[in-house]
């Protein structure tokens, strides 16, 4: 008696959990009272059940080699200056190379010397004599590369997923694949324009002081200073039509936006929007030495090579605060404050594939699920009873158990339930059954052998349990294997699999084996086990 009290404790226990996390999933439930105090866990919807965007877009690889090596040049540059070696301002050739040009052959060998100990990424591929010098063609080495490929692929979806965070969608499915393709998913979401506009901006800002010494219109002509880029500044009017007007960059940046930690959207006296930024701390003194170097002179903002604005610096700003205007309507300007806050994306990306699943389909699928569903379910019921009898309805009684619990794992680990996770759902119903039929097949035999109903309860799920739990340990493997490789659906089906196993076991072994001896120490004398 004490082991039957010990069980139905656990089972107790488990059930009044499962009812918890799956009562705040049923709508009715959620908009009532019992809503506000049942845990916030739900039961999220895939793509393919709730409607969405489907996106998969490509980062651009080789423009990080290149980002790599321009870093690597100033570097060299900048460590041969301290030891008295004068290179050439480096730049990138055509075919991918790094080209450093070596004043003077003297010193040749402290300049290898150099690479070799603080630039063991890079391989000089050839060394030309030069009017004056050596000409060094350098590249990254291939494993260099791949590291640089792993790293900026990273990068990426963690810059994507903070985006997409900020952007407010639940349970989004972020993930990387071959070839720097990043997979991604948006339940709810049905702005595809903006989602693709806020996931794929680079967000690269930049800081840069304005050429007044040269003139905007002849730059337009092609006469632009051989330390200047001719860029064009956006101004947009109240109708939102937008006007470019030519203007003339220092080629070095000033300051970049990696400093910055915060973004928000403000408004002016005359409640425009613009999008207000805090820098770090090294960004704080980098930006008041700009400002303090420049007053009088126009500082302009650049964003993926577009100019906002080019302020005049009246005077040395500190603290660390800057902001750019536009005129912003709130969302662009929200979007705008997002992608900063967030970082800007390692290297450009382009969407390779862009599709949107309505919400009507996934509701018209949501309901041949559920048919799907019960159907199934039904016939197993059905059967159960004719061919166990009373046994029959203590397996339909686990069965619906074993339901709630998945649901209820679903909501407690918030996993996300698409339309292969129904199929796992039912698929784990038949497994469930499954169990049941080999002790129900098991004690049949002990009681053909003349053992009473108890002892044949006894041997039917001692011999049968090893036999479940070896069978079903198998099937979590190759689940764990499908969740670890597979994508969002294919993950959905695994997690729905993994969960109906563990709570099929639980239903065939404890909950009816509950019943069983519940039923046992309560029958009359010679009572018949229906079975």
């Amino acid at each position: 008696m004490h082991s039957i009290r010990w069980r139905w404790g656990l089972i107790a226990a488990v059930l009044l959990g499962a009812f918890l996390f799956v009562l705040p999933s049923i709508p009715v439930v959620q908009h009532s009272f019992l809503g506000h105090i049942l845990p916030d866990a739900r039961i999220n919807l895939g793509l393919d059940l709730r409607g969405g965007i489907h996106l998969t877009v490509e980062v651009d690889l080789e423009a990080a080699v290149r980002h790599a090596l321009g870093l690597a040049g100033q570097e060299i540059r900048s460590e041969a200056r301290d030891k008295g070696i004068t290179v050439l301002k480096p730049r990138l050739t055509p075919g991918g190379w790094l080209e450093c040009t070596l004043l003077g052959g003297e010193r040749e060998g402290e300049l290898d010397e150099l690479l070799q100990k603080r630039f063991a990424s890079l391989q000089v591929e050839r060394k030309e004599p030069v009017d004056g010098g050596i000409r060094y063609l350098l590249r990254l080495t291939e494993s260099a590369r791949k590291q640089i490929h792993d790293l900026t692929v990273d990068q990426a979806v963690k810059t994507i997923r903070n985006r997409v965070d900020a952007f407010g969608v639940a349970e989004p499915d972020i993930r990387k694949q071959s070839g720097g393709r990043i997979q991604i998913q948006l339940p709810g979401l049905e702005d595809t324009a903006r989602a693709v506009a806020l996931i794929g901006r680079t967000a690269h800002l930049e800081f840069r002081l304005v050429d007044e010494s040269a003139d905007p219109q002849a730059a337009v002509r092609g006469v632009v200073p051989p330390e200047s880029e001719l860029l064009w500044l956006v101004h947009r009017g109240p109708d939102g039509s937008e006007t470019k007007t030519p203007i003339v960059l220092r080629r070095e940046t000033a300051l970049t936006g990696e400093y910055i930690t915060d973004a928000s959207v403000q408004f002016d006296s005359f409640g425009h929007p613009y999008v207000a930024m805090t820098f770090n701390t090294r960004g704080a003194r980098l930006f008041e030495e700009l400002t303090a170097a420049n007053v009088k002179k126009r500082m302009a903002i650049v964003l993926d090579g577009t100019v906002h604005s080019a302020p005049v610096i009246q005077e040395r700003i500190a603290g660390g605060r800057a902001s750019i205007t536009g005129q912003f309507t709130s969302q662009e300007a929200h979007d705008l404050a997002v992608v900063l806050r967030a970082g800007a994306l390692p290297a450009p990306v382009r969407v390779l594939e862009e599709r949107t699943v309505g919400p009507s389909l996934g509701q018209e699928s949501i309901e041949k699920g559920i048919v799907a569903a019960l159907v199934g379910g039904g016939l197993l019921v059905l059967f159960m009873v004719v061919y166990y009898g009373w046994s029959g309805v203590i397996a339909n009684v686990a069965l619906f158990l074993n339901l709630v619990l998945i649901l209820a794992g679903l909501a407690l680990f918030g996993a996300t339930l698409t339309l292969p996770g129904i199929a796992g759902i039912i698929l784990t119903l038949g497994m469930a059954v499954d169990a049941n039929v080999l002790i129900f097949e098991r004690i049949r035999e002990e009681l053909r052998r003349g053992l009473s109903p108890m002892a044949a309860v006894e041997e039917g799920f001692s011999r049968a349990t090893l036999t479940i739990v070896d069978a079903n340990l198998t099937t979590i493997i190759a689940a764990a294997i499908l969740y670890q490789f597979g994508t969002g659906p294919v993950r959905g089906f695994a997690v729905t699999l993994s969960l109906g196993i563990v709570a099929s076991m639980f239903t065939a072994i404890i909950v009816a084996r509950g019943i069983f001896d519940l039923w046992l120490h309560r029958r009359t004398p010679g009572a018949v086990l229906s079975i």
